[in-house]
This record gives C-alpha cells, structure tokens and sequence, in this order.
C-alpha cells in the first residue's frame, strides 16, 4: 500500500514536484494563496505531481486535489502572531489523513534547535502511526528550525538532519538546500528533495537550486511561495516540473516562463 500511495506521488522516473500549499496554518492569507481554489488550479495546470495542503484545504478542495498526489500536514507550532515558537504538536490523526483519502503526511522536526528532542519524538510517532496503515511519510527536516541563522545551513548538519529522518523511518526527506549537496544525498538512504524557502527576488535562484540539487542527486523539490508568489504560477510550476522530469537546462526552463509574457 505505501508504494501504490508513494506512486501518486513520485513519477514513474523517482522523481517529484510537490508545490506547499500549507503556508496558511502559519501566516494566513499570504499573497498568492488568497483565493486557494485559483491558486490549486494554477498550479495544477502547470504540471506539479502533489499538493502539500492543510487538512482545512484538502476538505474544502478535494475536487481540485483529486487530480494530483496529497500530502497532508498533520502537524503545527503555532501561527506567526505567538511571540515564541512552541514544541510543536501533532494536530491531525492518521485516520483523519485515510477519511481524506491522503497519499502521504508530512511533519517537521529541527535539529539543533530547543525544540529537537519533542519534533523528533513527534516524527517518530507519527512514521509508527502511519506505517501501520500503510501511509508514507515525508520528513521536513530544518536544523535550528524554520528561520535559523546560516551556521545551521551547513552540509553538515542538513546531511544529519536528512540521515537521523531516514533513521526514523522517513519514507524521503525534505531538507534546505546547501552546497555539497550530494553529500546529502549520498548519505541519505531514502529520497531526497529540496524545499523552497523564503520568497526569493525572481524565478531564476529557484530554478538554479532545483538544478542544482537535481544533478546532485535529489529527487525534486517541494516548492511553495517560489511557485504560487511567482509572476505566473502556472509556468513556474511547468518550468521547474521540466528540469525535474526532462532534465532541460536552465536557458530551456527559463524559456518557458517568458512563453506565458
């Protein structure tokens, strides 16, 4: 059952492109995913392989998400209005992810950080939970947590950060891009894909470290306001699912943006 549920996910070539769209738990109506169902169908269109959504919006748009893989996040450390972040919890059951008729789940956990020991512990509640229903599970693993300063963003310790995941049973990781990527990959023994980040200035720093980390071995990406804030949703998404699953080069990809000028 995982593989037929991880096979909605990942194309026959192992690879994917997985757009978040499960910013809203955090920040609210972010620009880009004001109107989810406009953004959903963009996004779709430009040939993304899943949604990662909240559990509000795999319920409210689960016509739109049919079309594509789910990833259900199930889990939450508050919005961006608490003054501190919190240990993090697990706000949704596997049973709840099955009624939803989720591919997958995702959770986060941070390494290095004051909050390393209840993420992980929470991490590996959750892999157990869900193996036992036949549901895979994507680790986001960010040393120092979302908004760590750079001595986190190490080769290092996104290389331990995506091993300890896989040590838990993560069925692929979701790590921050570094340079040496490959190390990464090379010591990670499940898939492995890079996350979006910040709002970057323009589509080209996106495209390059999907290129990049794609040649170092990763399996893809799972991109949220790089693709949903970007000029045109639909061909952000068509560009970056082109390097991933065609291979094209950056010249190539950035081609297909300006199609839609």
């Amino acid at each position: 059952m995982v593989t037929r549920r991880l096979n909605r996910i990942f194309q026959p070539d192992g690879r994917t492109l997985i757009v978040a769209c499960d910013h809203g738990m955090i920040s609210g109506p972010d620009k880009g995913i004001e109107n989810m169902e406009q953004t959903l169908n963009q996004v779709i269109a430009g040939g993304v392989d899943a949604v990662m959504a909240s559990y509000g919006t795999a319920t409210r748009f689960a016509a739109t998400l049919a079309r594509v893989g789910l990833v259900l996040r199930i889990d939450g450390a508050g919005t961006r209005l608490s003054p501190t972040p919190g240990p993090g919890a697990q706000f949704y059951t596997v049973e709840d992810a099955l009624r939803l008729g989720a591919d997958a789940l995702c959770v986060s956990a941070f390494p290095a950080s004051p909050l390393e020991e209840a993420t992980l512990e929470m991490l590996a509640r959750v892999i157990r939970q869900a193996h036992a229903w036949g549901i895979p599970v994507m680790a986001e693993m960010v040393p120092g947590g979302f908004d760590s300063a750079p001595e986190f963003r190490t080769v290092e310790s996104v290389s331990l950060a995506a091993r300890v995941a896989a040590e838990l049973g993560a069925d692929w990781v979701k790590v921050p891009y570094v340079e040496g990527f490959q190390q990464v990959v090379e010591s990670c023994y499940v898939p492995v894909v890079v996350l979006g980040g910040p709002a970057k200035a323009g589509p080209l720093p996106t495209l390059e470290m999907v290129k990049a980390a794609v040649e170092a071995g990763g399996v893809g990406g799972t991109i949220g306001r790089n693709i949903w804030q970007a000029e045109n949703p639909t061909r952000m998404a068509a560009a970056l699912s082109s390097i991933i699953h065609h291979n094209v080069s950056l010249a190539e990809a950035r081609a297909l943006l300006h199609q839609a000028r």
